[in-house]
């Protein structure tokens, strides 16, 4: 790497996640890969000096100042401080696989070194005499999950190089744009600044950073305006979400887990035939195996629904590779106290429909560039805001069609968590992969101890919809 020593200065959105880590919750997005046949240490060394640090970001350190913070190159960058062996610890008795989730867990609240770029591979040599275990962990101030999909991807057995990065044009970085949309009070200016015409979240938020872009009449800015001002007050007016035991402070410990895949065929079956997306249908069997996990646990969910935070991609795909944080959020529904799962399907698609033509996931990016703006403690008021009106996070991610290689093994599974913020204490992840479908769930320690025994609900919750799917009647009968 050369010595020369470039500064880049951070994004504010990438700054409102670089000083979101807190004791119990640190903002790293930590997967892992499930290998065969094994591999060795230098093997993944090699792969990732050769493939990763083509992307420079992985080369540079964090340095923080009163304003926010630079990017920085790493002279002293060492691979041998980023991709380390870790030992399998079992216990008596214990499962291999047991052993890996608990280190997994362990790691999700071990800190990234800040003296070092914010990110780091271990890998288990040996996790159970034929496959090798691969966790990453990379913090969300380098780039969202659609971002760190696409630098995955690139590190496999075929992946692409990034594209050389061309200089960007002043009217296009960052700038003051998108705080400057926030902040301006007046909802004419607002609707100017969002620039948004009715042709998705992904054209309004390039429209977004041209603030001379036309709207296509004064009906639609008229339209627009009146959504922008009914989202604006949804979001100040929401009220705090259901009091549950998965909802509290949260605490400096972690559960994580993982099932194995459903076949993806099948759960587009299932959504084709009972009127409902693939994401209905999943987001479905997530809130019925909450809900029957708290009756297993005695408590009465009946007539209570959870808000789960759900990020929405703002950028276009083919820009992935650019990193940072694009991506905004939104609150959906989940009625874990409906205990008939068509009419829960029902509910959830309804829920997905009301989100459809929102501009929150736009007015949520533009609160977090705020907050890097703020001092830490008001920014740190502002995610409490979002704390309150969630009980969870989630993120559905599509992965690769067919399985990949990686240095010429199999990659078997797949699975990430995805980080909660704030006294957030559930994180739902939706992975498919190689035909499959699987969920993967991380919990605070206190408020859910056991998040297998929700985990292990997911499938039988699939199976009702399944067996109702094969009951309705077929085309062409009467």
């Amino acid at each position: 790497m050369s010595a020369a020593v470039k500064s880049e200065r951070m994004s504010r959105v990438d700054t409102a996640w670089l000083r979101m880590d807190t004791e119990a919750n640190l903002m790293m997005i930590v997967g892992i890969w499930l290998l065969a046949p094994r591999l060795t240490l230098a093997e993944l060394q090699q792969r990732i000096e050769e493939r990763l640090l083509a992307y420079p970001r992985f080369g540079q350190k964090v340095v923080e100042d009163a304003a926010g913070a630079n990017w920085v190159t790493d002279t002293a960058f060492d691979i041998e401080q980023h991709v380390q062996r870790l030992p399998l610890r079992k216990r008596p008795g214990e499962k291999a696989l047991d052993a890996l989730k608990r280190q997994v867990a362990e790691l999700t609240m071990k800190p990234l070194d800040p003296s070092r770029p914010l990110w780091q591979f271990l890998l288990i040599e040996d996790l159970d005499g034929r496959q090798s275990a691969m966790v990453s962990r990379i913090h969300h101030c380098i780039g969202d999950g659609i971002a760190l999909t696409s630098v995955i991807l690139s590190i496999a057995d075929g992946g692409k190089a990034p594209p050389a990065s061309p200089a960007v044009p002043a009217h296009e970085e960052e700038g003051g744009w998108l705080a400057d949309t926030l902040i301006k009070p007046a909802a004419a200016l607002a609707i100017k600044a969002i620039g948004l015409t009715g042709q998705g979240v992904g054209k309004g938020i390039d429209l977004w950073s041209h603030p001379g872009a036309p709207m296509s009449g004064s009906l639609e800015a008229a339209r627009v305006g009146m959504q922008v001002m009914s989202d604006v007050a949804a979001l100040a007016l929401m009220a705090d979400d259901s009091p549950t035991r998965l909802k509290g402070k949260a605490t400096p410990g972690k559960r994580v887990a993982w099932g194995e895949p459903l076949p993806l065929d099948q759960v587009k079956t299932v959504g084709k035939v009972l009127g409902g997306s693939i994401n209905d249908v999943l987001l479905s069997c997530v809130a019925g195996a909450i809900g029957d996990y708290l009756r297993s646990k005695g408590d009465d969910p009946a007539g209570q629904h959870i808000r789960a935070m759900i990020p929405v991609n703002l950028r276009p795909l083919e820009e992935a590779y650019k990193l940072g944080n694009r991506f905004g959020l939104v609150p959906l529904v989940l009625p874990i106290g409906t205990s008939n799962p068509i009419e829960r399907l029902v509910r959830v698609r309804a829920g997905m429909a009301e989100l459809k033509g929102s501009y929150q996931p736009l007015l949520t990016m533009g609160l977090l560039a705020l907050s890097g703006l703020v001092v830490k403690s008001v920014q740190s008021a502002i995610t409490d805001i979002f704390a309150k009106k969630a009980t969870a996070v989630m993120t559905n991610v599509p992965g690769p069609k067919v399985a990949m290689h990686f240095c010429g093994r199999r990659v078997e599974q797949v699975m990430f968590w995805v980080p909660q913020s704030g006294d957030i204490g559930v994180g739902v992840s939706i992975l498919s992969y190689a035909g499959g479908v699987q969920f993967g769930l991380i919990t605070d320690a206190k408020m859910c101890p056991d998040p297998e025994a929700i985990i292990e609900r997911f499938a039988p919750e699939f199976e009702k919809l399944l067996w109702l799917a094969l009951m309705a009647p077929w085309p062409g009968e009467e």
